[in-house]
């Protein structure tokens, strides 16, 4: 049989499901790390790509079965839901890939100035780091960065100790922790818009041998599709 007819479809539709739910798990881990590596902020389009996942691995589960049964309502809705996934990841996968350096930057301080003081503290600590981006000095919001190891053995400046009685000399001896951020943030929105984007794709290749599938006859059901 040459591949375009029934059992070639179907079988290929059902492949294309099973390398969905692949793909899903692909994206909710690639968008997980993202939210991780974001440590202070919830980046709210690299949560999208996770939402995108999900909804992916349902609609590849009913894809799937819709396939092997060859039901037509089902492969219906898949076929409308996929299309819109496709849309909704495409836009969401370019987005990410559109962030520039300074729309970063905005997005992290702005989930910095929100966290709790405990919680940058564990950044700070973390990351080897001190203040967001500006060097802690008086007059300035900041948590002290003790915690910190280049703060090891040098208290004795403001930045590590927030002790306002010890003179400000301009300088701290840790780095800025959005020096220490901004790679891990980029390489998280470029891995999730770029995975995004690729699958992306797949699905439209779905919807166009969904729409085929649904429009051949199971020769199995009607034997004169033989004639």
């Amino acid at each position: 049989m040459v591949c375009g007819g029934f059992s070639c479809s179907k079988n290929a539709l059902v492949a294309l499901n099973v390398l969905y739910i692949i793909v899903a798990f692909i994206l909710i881990g690639v968008a997980a790390y993202g939210k991780a590596v974001a440590v202070v902020t919830s980046l709210a389009l690299v949560g999208s790509i996770i939402t995108c996942g999900v909804v992916l691995l349902f609609i590849a589960i009913i894809g799937l079965i819709g396939a092997v049964k060859h039901h037509q309502v089902m492969l219906f809705f898949y076929m409308i839901i996929l299309f819109l996934l496709f849309l909704l990841q495409f836009a969401l996968a370019c987005a990410c890939l559109a962030v520039n350096e300074d729309q970063q930057r905005n997005i992290v301080e702005r989930g910095w100035n929100m966290s709790p003081n405990s919680m940058i503290a564990q950044v700070q600590t973390k990351l080897d780091c001190c203040g967001f981006q500006e060097i802690p000095k008086p007059g300035l919001s900041f948590v002290p960065c003790s915690e910190s190891e280049c703060c090891q053995g040098n208290m004795n400046t403001y930045c590590c100790s927030g002790n306002t009685s010890l003179p400000w000399t301009g300088t701290c001896d840790c780095a800025n922790c959005w020096d220490e951020l901004k790679p891990k943030i980029n390489k998280a929105f470029k891995a999730t818009g770029g995975v995004g984007l690729f699958f992306s794709f797949t699905e439209i290749l779905g919807v166009w041998l969904t729409v085929r599938y649904r429009n051949q006859k199971d020769p199995r059901a009607n034997p004169s599709a033989f004639l």
